[in-house]
């Protein structure tokens, strides 16, 4: 992938994040995000686990035929990386590719709890900001990625 693409995807999933605001965000709300991402998932017999949470309380969590119990590691060190850099899993390491690095290189936070791969999209809440997180691993980063960014727009319409 070129610079520009890296540039161009980056700024793809900037208008994303600002784009896919929730006007309110509960225990509810994530029961049925995390429904609907499964759903998705179930009509394309995809082999995913989809995670959501409010703050650090993990609300809903399914794991599809096909995955495996490194997927919950997958999604742990993904969520991390929307914690603590307040954006996307998938953006944070775009960044990074952008500036001519890795995630690793630029930042030195070890490996086995931090993963800046596709995957994790922020809940963010209208004038309150980033509450939780919508996640799903199974899939190539960049898909892990769409599939979120589906629901959570179908979630929202």
């Amino acid at each position: 992938m070129s610079t520009d693409d890296v540039t161009a995807l980056i700024a793809t999933v900037e208008a994303q994040e600002r784009e896919l605001e929730f006007a309110t965000f509960d225990n509810d709300d994530a029961w049925r995000l995390g429904c609907l991402l499964v759903e998705l998932a179930i009509t394309r017999d995809l082999p995913v686990t989809v995670d959501v949470r409010r703050g650090t309380q993990q609300l809903f969590h399914a794991a599809r035929p096909g995955t495996v119990a490194d997927n919950d590691s997958w999604i742990e060190r993904k969520v991390r990386v929307v914690e603590r850099f307040g954006a996307s899993s998938f953006l944070v390491g775009l960044r990074s590719r952008a500036r001519g690095t890795t995630f690793a290189q630029q930042h030195d936070l070890p490996h086995q709890q931090f993963a800046a791969h596709g995957g994790s999209f922020p809940v963010r809440v209208r004038g309150v900001g980033i509450v939780g997180a919508a996640t799903v691993s199974g899939l190539p980063q960049a898909d892990d990625h769409a599939l979120v960014v589906e629901g959570i727009r179908a979630f929202l319409a």
